[in-house]
């Protein structure tokens, strides 16, 4: 652990030089989503190849660009991709962008992933917040040695994701025609989808959202003593009894149809003067 902070502090230390300064906010987008930055006024754009230690994103709907603005009246570092436990990276390689944030002085982490919903009230293009999450990967990026200077060995997981910000999502999306969705998200390590036992499995479990990512992200976060809000657009909805075969192309393209709205929330939330 000592090694990934010696190496967070570098990459953080790159970043201040070029101009990225104390951010209060951080923004992670998912597959997909990285049109949910475009209400930013743009300051800096990074490919992730310039970022010291930085991996690299492999998965398409990923731009791997690190963005550095203002959305609403916040000063905020946005990650255009993130990296995937099913990409062959460690638990610590996946939350290295969380602790870079850390470094800078991020206090509040949005994440935001494409899923798959298992809710049967859903409807692809859904915009759910994410109410508390289920980890099924086997992974926790806390395992191994802990790093004090960044958080406590045992930090408790009962409010994961901040009941204020959540109430400051459902208040900037508003009713119109598509009502915000609140939901369970269970994370699994991938790349393979889900059978129909297995989607019969998380419903019963109390899944109303499954993806791919997410969750080591936000253990690493809760970590760091960062508030959190997730938001998960509904690509497509699982019936184990009509399995429907999903292709990746069919997802990115749900994903970025709904980007605006999601960007429309996150500015919402961000206006917000006592964030």
């Amino acid at each position: 652990m000592r090694e990934q902070k010696k190496k967070a502090e570098e990459a953080a230390g790159f970043l201040k030089r070029r101009n990225v300064h104390a951010p209060r906010v951080g923004l992670l987008t998912g597959t997909g989503l990285g049109d949910s930055t475009d209400a930013m006024e743009i300051a800096e754009v990074l490919d992730y190849t310039e970022i010291p230690h930085f991996p690299v994103s492999t998965v398409a709907g990923h731009r791997g660009k690190l963005v550095y603005g203002r959305m609403g009246s916040r000063s905020v570092v946005a990650l255009q991709g993130r990296f995937h436990l099913y990409e062959g990276y460690s638990p610590r390689e996946v939350t290295f962008p969380v602790r870079v944030m850390q470094e800078l002085g991020v206090r509040v982490l949005i994440v935001t992933n494409a899923a798959g919903g298992l809710n049967p009230n859903f409807q692809p293009g859904d915009l759910m917040c994410i109410t508390d999450h289920i980890n099924l990967t086997g992974e926790n990026p806390l395992a191994g040695p802990n790093e004090e200077a960044w958080g406590i060995r045992f930090p408790d997981m009962c409010a994961v994701y901040d009941p204020g910000l959540i109430k400051r999502a459902e208040k900037a999306h508003g009713e119109g025609s598509r009502p915000i969705r609140k939901g369970v998200y269970t994370g699994l390590k991938g790349p393979s989808l889900e059978t129909p036992a297995e989607v019969r499995y998380l419903r019963q479990i109390g899944t109303d959202a499954v993806g791919l990512s997410t969750i080591q992200e936000v253990i690493a976060g809760v970590h760091a003593g960062m508030r959190i809000l997730g938001l998960s657009i509904i690509t497509n909805v699982n019936d184990p009894d009509s399995p429907v075969p999903a292709t990746v192309e069919e997802i990115i393209a749900v994903a970025e149809s709904a980007a605006p709205r999601l960007a429309a929330t996150i500015q919402g939330v961000l206006t917000e003067e006592d964030l």
